[in-house]
């Protein structure tokens, strides 16, 4: 049983399934093609989150692939780690497949994904040779060095990325509210400035390109604390 959030960038809203089975279908993914344990993957988490255009993108490259397509990694916290200090697998809208098939099919897969043209990145072949990464972020990177990194948030934002946002925070000790809900308010942006005054950050209660670098660089693979919430 999960309880998941989906944020819908173009209504600027959150949708929450509070009690989902773990073999039921994702919400917005195609039939039964992609279950909510297939999202989950190696995830301890009992709040998922995503977004429903990396639905809709799953939904295109099924389509175009033809096929069941196996998951080896999708969701996960930052604090469970696995993936980079910024990894778009934390905003629940990156997918790693193809890992027990063979080499031709994970080229199909990929071709697929290409060409339904609704991802913001589909890593190269060369860089997986395993597997088969694409993500469909979204939003300016708050740095601008990276192409798909976090964007800036700030008071009034919503989204994955608020989710993470949120989370880090709460695990370092910094309380953003009894749950994660994706709305940038007021405890979330105190929890910000506590932090940025805390580790000789500009207090603005935005997080941008230094904080976001700061925070995802101590939070990841910490594990869950005490402060942790979901």
């Amino acid at each position: 049983m999960a309880r998941l959030l989906i944020y819908d960038e173009y209504a600027n809203r959150i949708y929450t399934y509070p009690n989902i089975n773990e073999n039921d279908p994702m919400p917005y993914s195609t039939e039964t093609t992609l279950k909510v344990r297939e999202f989950r993957g190696e995830s301890g988490s009992p709040t998922l989150w995503t977004t429903t255009a990396a639905m809709e993108a799953w939904n295109l490259t099924r389509r175009r692939y033809g096929r069941g397509i196996y998951v080896g990694y999708a969701f996960r916290r930052i604090w469970e780690g696995g993936h980079g200090t910024r990894s778009q697998h934390y905003a629940g809208v990156a997918f790693d497949v193809g890992q027990n098939t063979t080499s031709a099919n994970r080229t199909e897969i990929f071709n697929a994904a290409v060409r339904t043209g609704a991802w913001g990145y589909v890593e190269p072949l060369s860089q997986t040779p395993t597997w088969v990464h694409f993500d469909r972020w979204y939003g300016l990177p708050a740095c601008t060095s990276t192409g798909a990194g976090y964007p800036t948030l700030r008071r009034g934002s919503r989204g994955c990325y608020v989710m993470v946002l949120q989370d880090a925070l709460s695990t370092l000790g910094y309380p953003t509210g009894n749950v994660i809900d994706g709305i940038f308010g007021t405890m979330t942006e105190n929890a910000l400035r506590g932090y940025q005054r805390r580790n000789w950050l500009l207090v603005d209660g935005v997080c941008g390109c230094n904080t976001w670098t700061k925070l995802t660089t101590a939070v990841l693979g910490v594990g869950r604390t005490a402060s942790t919430i979901d």
